[in-house]
């Protein structure tokens, strides 16, 4: 029966470190009594890492988003000033005149400079 008892020890303190951790022995231990401030502020520290570095991620995916949206307002201002080129050539209105049978002509005459 001794022999039970002996190898239940030799279990306990095996695992001593695991249940002075668990158990919050740990903490009454005289470093990290004499340390604790510090620990708190590396603790805050890591926490302020943790954030900067998600917001940083958060950031770059917006980046990226508004990117895209960029290009594709760019192309999108690009076909519109194309179509509008296309549809303010001379030809164009004179057609889109004609089509409509209205009485304005095309000036035979330059315009006047005025001074």
């Amino acid at each position: 029966m001794t022999e039970k008892k002996e190898k239940k020890e030799k279990k306990r303190k095996g695992n001593g470190w695991l249940n002075s951790i668990l158990g919050g022995d740990i903490l009454a231990n005289d470093v990290f009594r004499k340390q604790w401030k510090l620990m708190v502020l590396v603790m805050v520290l890591i926490l302020f890492y943790i954030d900067n570095r998600y917001s940083c991620q958060q950031q770059l995916i917006e980046l990226d988003k508004l990117k895209v949206e960029l290009t594709d307002v760019k192309y999108d201002a690009l076909t519109r000033s194309s179509e509008l080129m296309e549809k303010s050539r001379q030809s164009k209105i004179q057609e889109y005149i004609e089509s409509k049978q209205s009485d304005l002509e095309i000036a035979t005459t330059p315009p006047y400079l005025i001074k």
